[in-house]
């Protein structure tokens, strides 16, 4: 990413979130140490040529970045913001949001600005520097709600605004929000905080209440977005939502959230094509990534698969899972690469969740897992396709049997799955916990250089989010259930571990 002021670069190696030793990171001549795998360069110069030398191992890189010119740089300050943390500063915002010019920067400097929603618009850079805070309002009665559906006059297309959790249903506006916007920049050194507390967003968390809950950042089939730097914590529900959004990359920013707070994802790409998500800390109360493409109703209108999706050098603690994809995935999910990342202290690490009755174009392929350190991680590896969501049939003998049923146009599908280079150190519950429709098998899972040991004294906890299987169960080994393929090279599981492999219902075994 390359704006007037700032860039993002990223080394080419396959170490994580840091780097073993710090590297040397010169920029027009001043020099640093860094151990940051992606990182963000500011303070650059616009319309010239700046210098950029790295060095590390005894290597020497050097670059030379042309950055564009910029038009103006527009203060929300100048625009009657107050910045004080008691004014209400969303209409100042806006105003100097809709009266910069292409190629021009709205500036947020040092300071504290309460806003509702603000919404973006073409050709923008949206900068909050070091200090600057927007934070969120907690009264429902001052932000917009954006509809699910809106029908149009042709009484054949509809206007799909709100959504939520994979429907087309009213959601309140995110407080940084985009409708259809190209060519957009959110960056900085600045905090978006969603202000959210168990007093106002986070209390009766599913109930419709006027609307659904906002996100903090919702960009609804935008297109050419970067978000960089920024740090976004107390999102009232999940804390970036691209949803039809295309070639879009989230880069080197922190998003933060307690662990006990309802569905407050980090970032839930749905029905996205081209998406990078690169040196991002995570630490929250749900999924730290997770992909999406609608229930029923989205995927049999849209049909708009996630698809394109590299997700590197990423920092993942806390939360449910760490990299999920699903339940929500009647759209389909493709092409997708995870690696180079840490997770620590995640229910789940790499998690694929679907069930039935999300439909024939719910199909999982082209997954790849490559190169993931993780330290207590309860279950390192879930795919479940009985997964126990909260729509209403979620408990119906439908969802729930492992007896086989007729393969109809509600039935999903798994294909390759690819679990490489993956060390896990403290487990807690299962090694892997693989459970396949029996109608319709998982069509392949590969697991290569594959490594689990156990935590001293594990906690137990169910291995994945379905009904009849134990509630508590520890030191499980790796589970797999209605595979067609099960391929196995170099995988160890912990001595702790007395039945090391578990496995029914598979078609071929490879095993090295």
């Amino acid at each position: 990413m390359l704006t007037p002021r700032r860039a993002v670069i990223e080394l080419d190696t396959r170490e994580r979130y840091e780097t073993d030793a710090p590297y040397t990171l010169r920029v027009n001549g001043v020099a640093e140490q860094d151990t940051r795998v992606v990182r963000t360069i500011s303070g650059l110069i616009p319309g010239r040529t700046n210098h950029i030398v790295i060095e590390k191992d005894g290597c020497t890189e050097t670059l030379a970045l042309d950055t564009p010119q910029e038009s103006v740089t527009l203060s929300v300050l100048a625009m009657n913001a107050a910045g004080d943390g008691v004014h209400d500063d969303t209409a100042a915002i806006q105003a100097a949001i809709a009266a910069c010019p292409p190629g021009g920067r709205v500036l947020i400097p040092r300071g504290t600005y309460c806003v509702t929603s603000l919404f973006l618009k073409d050709n923008l850079i949206l900068e909050l520097a070091k200090g600057a805070v927007l934070k969120g309002c907690k009264d429902r009665r001052h932000v917009p709600v954006l509809p699910g559906i809106v029908q149009c006059y042709n009484e054949e297309d509809e206007l799909n605004l709100g959504t939520w959790e994979g429907n087309p249903l009213d959601c309140f506006a995110a407080m940084i929000t985009g409708i259809g916007v190209k060519n957009v920049v959110i960056c900085g050194e600045g905090t978006i905080d969603g202000n959210a507390s168990e007093q106002d967003w986070w209390k009766d968390d599913r109930a419709k209440i006027v609307a659904f809950r906002p996100r903090s950042v919702f960009l609804n089939r935008c297109e050419h977005v970067f978000i960089e730097g920024v740090t976004i914590t107390n999102s009232p529900s999940w804390t970036i939502h691209p949803y039809f959004t295309r070639d879009m990359s989230i880069l080197n920013v922190r998003l933060e959230n307690p662990w006990d707070s309802p569905n407050t994802d980090g970032i839930d790409p749905e029905s996205v094509n081209g998406l990078t998500i690169a040196g991002v800390y995570f630490s929250l109360g749900d999924d730290c990534i997770a992909i999406k493409s609608g229930k029923a109703y989205m995927g049999k209108k849209y049909a708009e698969p996630s698809q394109n999706i590299s997700i590197r050098h990423c920092y993942m603690r806390n939360g449910h899972g760490a990299v999920s994809i699903g339940s929500e995935n009647s759209g389909g999910v493709y092409h997708i690469r995870a690696e180079s990342c840490v997770f620590e202290n995640t229910d789940r690490g790499l998690r694929v969740k679907t069930r039935r009755g999300r439909g024939k174009n719910a199909v999982v392929e082209d997954i790849v897992f490559d190169n993931i350190q993780m330290d207590h991680v309860r279950t390192p590896i879930v795919v479940n396709c009985f997964y126990n969501c909260c729509d209403p049939d979620r408990h119906t003998e439908y969802v729930r049997t492992k007896e086989p049923l007729p393969v109809d146009d509600r039935t999903p599908s798994v294909h390759k799955l690819e679990f490489r280079h993956i060390q896990c150190s403290n487990c807690h519950v299962a090694a892997a916990f693989v459970y396949g429709l029996p109608e319709n098998p998982i069509d392949c899972i590969a697991l290569e250089d594959f490594h689990v040991t156990y935590a001293p004294n594990p906690i137990a906890m169910e291995p994945a989010m379905m009904d009849d299987i134990d509630e508590e169960r520890t030191w499980m080994g790796a589970c797999f259930y209605n595979v067609e393929k099960l391929e196995l090279r170099d995988v160890t599981i912990g001595p702790e571990c007395q039945q090391p492999f578990v496995t029914e219902g598979i078609g071929e075994l490879i095993k090295e």
